[in-house]
């Protein structure tokens, strides 16, 4: 069922709590944002909230401070950085929870910000602490969550804080859960899902869910090895998860019996070392050294899966297929992300990694939909329900 948004709610005067994901990459030491995507993601709902005179008071969370105040961690960067996209004053308050954060709330205006203070430096965020979800939401009259990254965490500032006001969804929200909504229910045939990143064990649910939606599976990265080890080829030193052997085989089978089209690669990269200083050569499939790492996909699969993909009218894409963040063995991905930006089709990238290097290569606006959610798309498409999504209140509500 839909999700009540901000376009449904009358906001001006109110003061509205947002839940933004302003996890952003920074130097500490330095302050300096390195990549402001995820603040810029926001901007939709914090305008619309501006320009309809709504009180703004922003949450979010910073890195890993768990649960104590960490200097280097603090949002002050982050209100510059969100001051000078919106052209406005950002306010900045030293906490999250308090009178000092009540008394600034007071003080706000229609058409004003204040960002509080990284909301990770109490523990009680993680633990969602009723007490502490209280008092987040005490000087705000609607809370929006615009923060679809952790829609799958059971936090205070996800969770807690729709017990307290009125639960509704920001635009960045409603954005992912139609993107992604539309790909399990609606995509447009034929429909391709290609899959990487290290372990079958981190995909297992999505591709159990969609085998019966998919027209072609195709499947690189680390987690191919598992799938090319059930078949009886030598995958050398690469990561076998024996345990996912039996279900890799099971999967296999069931896409036969779904009538889905599962492609493995057919020639790989190998390294004796996954390290900047390594070197790789291309093999087929039936000549991987024992004594060697799969390091990337190669050129022949780079051509067959590319041939799978024009096929396509819908394509999503989940994880790396090789060892991304060292550079000779980044070949076929990025090959095959150029493919997609160019691709007369609907793209929906899966957020983390995915995400990341689609805007490495200034993609981003070629895809259709990217996703601000790595485990939280993952999580959805496996068909489990997100906590901060099922505490939003329904359109028809």
């Amino acid at each position: 069922m839909a999700k009540r948004t901000v376009r449904d709610t009358e906001v001006e005067g109110k003061t509205v709590l947002v839940r933004v994901d302003f996890n952003v990459p920074m130097d500490i030491k330095t302050g300096v944002i390195t990549d402001d995507s995820r603040i810029r993601a926001a901007l939709p709902t914090i305008t619309y909230l501006l320009d309809h005179k709504a009180k703004v008071i922003l949450c979010s969370h910073l890195g890993r401070p768990d649960g104590r105040v960490v200097e280097g961690l603090r949002m002050t960067p982050v209100a510059q950085r969100l001051s000078q996209l919106v052209d406005l004053p950002v306010s900045t308050v030293s906490d999250c929870i308090g009178t000092a954060v009540e008394k600034a709330a007071d003080n706000l205006k229609g058409g004003e910000i204040l960002l509080l203070e990284n909301i990770r430096f109490y523990p009680q965020e993680e633990a969602n602490d009723p007490s502490f979800a209280q008092a987040l939401a005490k000087p705000a009259d609607i809370y929006v969550d615009d923060a679809f990254g952790t829609a799958h965490r059971a936090h205070a500032s996800t969770v807690g804080v729709a017990k307290y006001l009125p639960a509704i969804a920001g635009f960045l929200m409603e954005k992912e859960l139609e993107a992604l909504s539309s790909i399990l229910s609606t995509p447009e045939h034929p429909f391709g899902a290609l899959l990487g990143g290290a372990k079958v064990s981190d995909k297992i649910g999505l591709i159990q869910n969609i085998l019966d939606k998919v027209d072609i599976l195709l499947i690189g990265g680390g987690m191919a090895a598992t799938f090319l080890k059930v078949q009886g080829y030598e995958v050398g030193l690469s990561l076998v998860e024996a345990d996912k052997q039996e279900l890799a085989h099971q999967l296999i089978e069931a896409a036969k019996q779904n009538g889905a089209s599962l492609f493995l690669p057919v020639d790989v990269v190998v390294s004796d070392s996954i390290s900047e200083q390594a070197t790789g050569e291309v093999v087929p499939i039936a000549r991987i050294p024992p004594n060697k790492y799969i390091a990337d996909i190669g050129h022949q699969t780079v051509e067959l899966f590319s041939q799978q993909i024009r096929q396509c009218r819908t394509v999503f894409w989940n994880g790396p297929m090789g060892v991304y963040e060292i550079p000779r063995f980044a070949q076929g991905t990025k090959a095959l992300v150029e493919l997609l930006a160019n691709l007369k089709a609907t793209t929906i990238i899966g957020g983390g990694s995915t995400a990341e290097i689609v805007e490495e290569m200034k993609l981003t606006h070629k895809m259709t939909h990217v996703s601000t959610g790595g485990g939280a798309s993952l999580k959805f498409l496996q068909g489990k329900s997100l906590p901060g999504v099922a505490v939003l209140l329904d359109r028809e509500h």
